[in-house]
């Protein structure tokens, strides 16, 4: 019998109820087929013949069937795969001078065959060179202890070698001194993390940025770049606090004079409104006018007062009649007086004053005098 495929392995998903998986290509013993089971996690499970399944079709060319135990269907996070593997022995005993049946030299070439398909097929599965590349030796010559937490790697040259995971840590580095490949280094003058690529004696001085030598180092770790990036948001952070500080402060302090500036206009209101009621009362009484004068007066002192403190406050000796008022202005725009009233400005340009006096004859022309 002929084998006229390469098929030597079958690939199924479980369903949680299948117990039944098909193999399509020739076994001529049970024990010739393997049977894997994969798990979502990757972990593999070499199943055993009996205990978890049973195998028929043996010899048939198209395959058979294996069929697990019942209660051990594959799950529908499993992988089943079915594969030949044939035992890499020679049962053929020929005696001389007897006869040679054509199915005993037939079934030896497909063992043979078979034995050939499934090297190919672990071939394969390998990591190769392509058919171009060359390699001088694959061969290590390291021990278990030796290759023990290393890793496999490639020189300078493009050679297998078994090397530290990362290199050698060599320290600060130094002017000098024979670095070999993979050597790791720290640049003192940056804090910088270099990795040796080309063997040599180190020469010249740091930064190694500008050392002649660069090109045989590679740069690991940009601690210079992560300082300054760092430095940099550390004085944004400061700035950005400071800012919020004056922020808070400014805002504190207009606040707080805006409250003084409309505590100072009230007051003038209250003044001036006083003043009023003074200059009213001194039409009918010479006397209370001049009481009303000398209250006025007072008031025009405390009014002074109040609008110097206002002027202070408000940052330009403006103020409001009222809360509503729509025009600040200066406190001799705001303050009229009455009838038998004057007011005039004392100490003009210097320490500037109101003075609120009657008058006299305007009193007596109102009186009928």
């Amino acid at each position: 019998m002929t084998i006229s495929t390469t098929t030597i392995k079958n690939s199924y998903l479980g369903n949680n109820t299948n117990l039944d998986f098909t193999y399509t290509f020739k076994i001529t013993d049970e024990d010739e087929i393997q049977v894997i089971v994969r798990n979502a996690a990757g972990n593999e499970t070499t199943k055993v013949k009996t205990t978890n399944y049973t195998v028929s079709g043996v010899g048939n060319a198209g395959g058979g069937t294996v069929s697990f135990v019942s209660g051990q269907a594959p799950l529908s996070t499993e992988t089943v795969l079915l594969r030949r593997s044939t035992p890499q022995t020679q049962g053929m005993d020929l005696i001389e001078n007897d006869p040679l049946p054509a199915d005993t030299l037939e079934n030896a070439h497909d063992k043979i065959i078979s034995i050939a398909q499934e090297l190919q097929e672990q071939v394969d599965r390998s990591l190769k060179l392509s058919k171009t590349t060359t390699i001088n030796s694959t061969e290590f010559t390291e021990d278990a202890a030796a290759r023990a937490n290393k890793v496999l790697t490639f020189d300078s040259l493009g050679e297998l070698t078994v090397e530290q995971e990362l290199g050698s840590n060599r320290g600060n580095w130094s002017a000098g001194v024979a670095y070999a490949e993979r050597d790791i280094v720290k640049d003192t003058s940056n804090n910088n993390v270099y990795y040796c690529l080309v063997a040599h004696t180190s020469q010249g001085s740091t930064p190694l940025s500008s050392n002649a030598d660069i090109a045989k180092w590679s740069l690991l770790i940009d601690a210079e770049a992560a300082t300054n990036s760092a430095n940099q948001a550390a004085a944004s952070a400061s700035t950005a606090i400071a800012n919020a500080a004056l922020t808070t402060v400014d805002a504190a302090t207009a606040t707080t004079q805006s409250g003084l500036a409309q505590a100072a206009a009230t007051a003038a209101a209250l003044s001036e409104a006083n003043s009023l009621t003074y200059s009213q009362n001194s039409l009918s009484s010479a006397t209370a006018s001049a009481n009303s004068a000398s209250a006025a007066s007072t008031s025009e002192t405390n009014a002074a007062a109040s609008a110097a403190s206002a002027a202070a406050s408000s940052g330009g000796g403006a103020v409001k009649a009222s809360t509503t008022d729509t025009t600040p202005g200066f406190l001799d725009q705001k303050f009229n007086v009455g009838l038998g009233l004057k007011k005039e400005i004392q100490n003009s340009g210097a320490n500037e004053t109101f003075t609120i006096s009657s008058n006299a004859l305007v009193l007596a022309i109102a009186l009928g005098g």
